[in-house]
């Protein structure tokens, strides 16, 4: 592990006396640059999620923040280390406001959102994570699976819940000229029998995943319904079919 990768400010490319909202503004940037379905071939990346998602916690948060900033004065690079023998993952995330961020940013760039990426970092620890959810009991609670909130809301109330539809995952195959340059692309949504015309954003990588809100299964109870994922997988060009072949005969 590199050294600067143990001092928060530096994970987030921020100075010390940096306010709250450059530490917010530096956190979207990175959790968008870091984001998974934006590196599917770069398996650095979700370790460097997590360390920007560890920094965020701590910095954005007074209480934690003075007391990182006073053991960085007392041991410097090592402060990282003696602050987390006090502090679980558990501890850096309750109350922390970073699963609204990344939902904000991952609904915009059309990503997955906060409940599948984070279970996908820190599996079942994340039931117990006390993440701050704004509207509920006012202060924040542990964060369960959905499944059993919908049984104790359904068992103290008898009402149900309205429950948001299943995403679905779909392919696409894009010639490399449209991936590159992006534009329209028309897919076929079978289920409902309807031609769409989907922007494809220019650049896109081989594997990444188009979010179309809105088009996934039906929700239940009056809950939306889900997403609707292309994946998308970039066509060989025929230069490209032509040198694989041969490099296939001579090998």
């Amino acid at each position: 592990v590199q050294m600067e990768q143990k001092d928060y400010y530096k994970i987030l490319g921020i100075e010390k006396n940096a306010a709250n909202q450059q530490i917010k503004n530096a956190y979207r940037r990175l959790a968008f640059k870091y984001h998974p379905d934006r590196n599917t071939s770069n398996s650095e990346a979700v370790e460097k999620m997590k360390s920007v998602n560890e920094a965020y916690a701590v910095l954005s948060n007074p209480k934690k923040r003075s007391e990182y900033d006073l053991l960085r004065q007392q041991f410097g690079y090592s402060a990282h280390q003696h602050f987390r023998k006090n502090y679980s993952d558990q501890d850096i995330f309750s109350g922390s406001d970073l699963n609204h961020i990344f939902e904000e940013m991952a609904k915009t760039a059309g990503l997955r959102g906060f409940d599948d990426i984070f279970r996908e970092f820190y599996g079942p620890k994340l039931r117990t994570f006390e993440f701050h959810r704004p509207g509920l009991f006012g202060r924040g609670f542990v964060f369960f699976s959905r499944k059993a909130v919908l049984f104790l809301f359904n068992k103290l109330t008898g009402n149900r819940l309205p429950e948001k539809g299943q995403d679905i995952t779909d392919t696409i195959y894009l010639y490399p000229s449209l991936a590159q340059e992006g534009g329209p692309y028309a897919y076929y949504l079978r289920r409902k029998s309807k031609k769409l015309i989907v922007q494809i954003p220019p650049g896109i990588k081989n594997r990444q995943k188009i979010r179309l809100s809105g088009l996934g299964k039906k929700g239940k109870g009056g809950g939306p319904a889900g997403d609707l994922y292309l994946k998308v997988y970039i066509k060989r060009s025929l230069v490209q079919w032509l040198r694989d072949t041969i490099s296939g005969i001579r090998g």
